[in-house]
């Protein structure tokens, strides 16, 4: 395993019951890697099992099978207390940032809990040293700090979830499509502040979202997930110019062109259809009953994810 390695993920799989003997397949054989200092973009439909598999690799989840490498270490099948001192080590930025603050704790005590759950003070009381500039690196002041959760916007909430995953400085930080509920103006203000700390921290980014054009800006590799399983993998410049499989193309295809001549000139690659149940996944490749150039083989075989050339990876017959 790479030294440079801050996150590896071999055969993730996470499946949950669902009554009887109905199994959702949320999450089917990922193998992610993501370098250190660098940001690891996951796209694909709401439903396709981002979040899951994102819950899974910093462990609110129990993988089903699998194994989760953190900086080369094996966290996988660690007991929760096991997991506490790698918890400082990976954080978490979650989507929505009106449930995901404790409604009953000001601000100060929200971004304090972190370093009274680690040691590094004993009261929150004596955490304001460490509060308060972490408040200015977010865009708040120190007079943000007695406020309750409700008296902020959506924008200011979300930057109180940023600080409190940062104020750790972990070397892992997972952002749950944490501008999906943003303005747009507040979106670019927040996607700034992750760039600026990875540039002076060197933390890693596994960036989920919905936003592909979003994902280009921030990303330096992308991975497309399907129905629970990845389907191409490349570094962000390449799967934006050259995408192969026809679901990342259908994908790029959507992407809005803001001048109408040029939205008249590009390709329509629109994805027919609506994505299958993952209680009851389609055989072969996921993808066959909505692509359009589908074979006998595709419904047959499970497609291998190959390496077509500088590191392109894709999962599709066709290649």
């Amino acid at each position: 395993m790479s030294e440079q390695n801050i996150l590896e993920v071999r055969n993730l799989t996470k499946h949950f019951k669902a009554g009887g003997k109905q199994v959702v397949h949320a999450v089917d054989g990922v193998n992610l890697t993501l370098k250190k200092g660098r940001t690891l973009g996951l796209v694909g439909e709401s439903g396709c099992g981002k979040s899951s598999c994102a819950r899974t690799i910093i462990r609110m989840y129990d993988p089903t099978s699998g194994e989760i490498f953190l900086d080369g270490e094996d966290i996988t099948k660690l007991s929760q207390k096991q997991l506490k001192p790698y918890r400082k080590k990976m954080q978490m930025i979650f989507q929505d940032p009106y449930s995901s603050l404790n409604a009953r704790m000001t601000v100060r005590d929200i971004i304090a809990e972190p370093l009274v759950a680690h040691g590094i003070v004993k009261k929150k009381e004596q955490s304001n040293d460490l509060v308060y500039p972490m408040l200015e690196r977010v865009g708040l002041t120190k007079e943000h700090a007695n406020r309750y959760a409700h008296e902020f916007s959506g924008g200011q909430r979300q930057r109180v979830g940023i600080a409190r995953a940062l104020i750790l400085q972990p070397d892992l930080v997972i952002c749950d499509e944490p501008i999906s509920a943003l303005d747009v103006s507040i979106q670019a203000q927040v996607i700034n502040l992750l760039k600026d700390f990875q540039d002076e921290k060197g933390v890693s980014y596994l960036f989920i979202a919905h936003d592909l054009s979003m994902v280009r800006y921030v990303s330096d590799d992308v991975g497309v997930m399907y129905l629970g399983q990845l389907v191409e993998v490349s570094d962000a410049g390449e799967i934006y110019r050259n995408p192969l499989h026809p679901y990342t193309k259908g994908l790029l295809g959507s992407i809005p062109v803001a001048n109408p001549k040029l939205a008249r000139q590009k390709e329509k690659s629109s994805i027919e259809g609506d994505i299958p149940s993952p209680i009851n996944p389609p055989s072969g490749c996921r993808f066959h009953t909505r692509c359009p150039y589908a074979t006998q083989a595709c419904s047959e075989a499970v497609p291998q994810m190959k390496d077509v050339g500088s590191g392109h990876m894709v999962a599709c017959h066709l290649y």
